[in-house]
């Protein structure tokens, strides 16, 4: 079978290897689709915290289920699977927070994942496709990051709501934020993703920094409030640090994107305000169930923003275009037949 390797930063490789074995406990799937993620370009890019090359990428997927002993499903099933394989023991693990275990294995970064035409995996993670379709399935996991991120914060209808960074993960916080009824304000220095965000998603406003005081617009949208909740989708050092001087008095700071470096902020102004700093990383399987939830009924419709696509025997040649800014991508797709 064909996958596609990162050998190093800067460097995919296209190879063939036989199909992997099934074990007791887990289950043969065929690829359909693959979301290219953050992770996967911080990865190429050789900035990704918690890594090694050479390592196949790819956990946003949708799969068929071709065989296994899985309760309840059959051979041609539409899947998808959570894909943080945790350990079951450490105190994260014994509280339920299966996302932050201690000995975590996320699938396509911490061990090979999805780039392949087959893969296999414990069937504990397996999700039932539901009546989606591989296109919303390759979605889940994104959108269950960005609803994790929106519980961690407990947004109400009563906040207001700065999502820094409009990726693909920042319009899922948007999407989840606006569906708690909040007041959600899009910062990004890509005109064409705050468009987007303000004509498919109806953010109340945006904001860019590259041509606006950012302070003095959230003083201007908020009455001199300030956010009660920022988000950062960001993964820049830069932006995050700025961002605690937009947090309002009581508010909540909370870190969806990765970097590798350290955060500085005034510790007067932060305690000051009583405000809170929290991470959010991954999500749970009840992140996975809601997302799927909210799909079904028609609350998100992700295809919206699928820009761009590509089989997986042209992944390498296309991967460089969607990367470049200039390109206007939000979310692009590998397929498979």
């Amino acid at each position: 079978m064909k996958y596609i390797v990162c050998e190093k930063p800067h460097q995919f490789e296209l190879k063939d290897k036989p199909m992997p074995v099934r074990k007791d406990g887990e289950v043969l799937l065929k690829i359909r689709k693959i979301g290219v993620c953050g992770t996967d370009i911080h990865a190429f890019g050789g900035t990704q915290p918690y890594f090694e090359y050479p390592r196949i990428l790819g956990h946003e997927l949708a799969a068929e289920y071709i065989e296994g002993e899985a309760e309840g499903y059959k051979p041609g099933d539409k899947v998808t699977f959570i894909p943080y394989f945790h350990c079951g023991e450490c105190v994260a693990c014994r509280n339920g927070l299966t996302n932050c275990c201690a000995k975590i294995k996320v699938f396509g970064v911490h061990i090979d994942g999805g780039m392949a035409e087959y893969i296999t995996i414990p069937e504990q993670y397996l999700l039932q496709g539901g009546g989606l379709d591989y296109d919303q399935l390759a979605l889940v996991e994104p959108l269950a990051i960005a609803a994790h991120g929106v519980r961690r914060a407990v947004v109400n209808s009563n906040d207001t709501v700065l999502v820094m960074g409009a990726g693909p993960i920042g319009i899922g916080l948007i999407q989840f934020a606006k569906i708690a009824g909040a007041k959600v304000i899009a910062m990004d220095i890509n005109e064409y993703r705050l468009r987007f965000c303000k004509e498919e998603l109806h953010v109340d406003a945006t904001i860019n920094p590259a041509n606006e005081d950012v302070t003095a617009r959230l003083m201007e949208i908020t009455n001199g409030d300030m956010p009660t909740v920022v988000i950062d989708a960001t993964g820049n050092r830069n932006v995050m640090n700025s961002a605690f001087n937009y947090i309002a008095h009581g508010g909540r700071f909370v870190l969806v994107g990765l970097q590798k470096g350290e955060l500085s902020f005034s510790h007067p102004d932060f305690h000051k305000r009583e405000s809170t700093l929290m991470s959010s990383r991954n999500a749970t399987k009840d992140d996975f169930l809601y997302v799927m939830e909210c799909l079904k009924n028609g609350k998100i419709d992700p295809k919206k923003y699928i820009t761009h696509r590509a089989p997986f025997t042209e992944m390498i040649t296309e991967f460089e275009k969607w990367i470049n800014p200039k390109n206007n991508v939000i979310k692009a797709l590998i397929e498979l037949d």
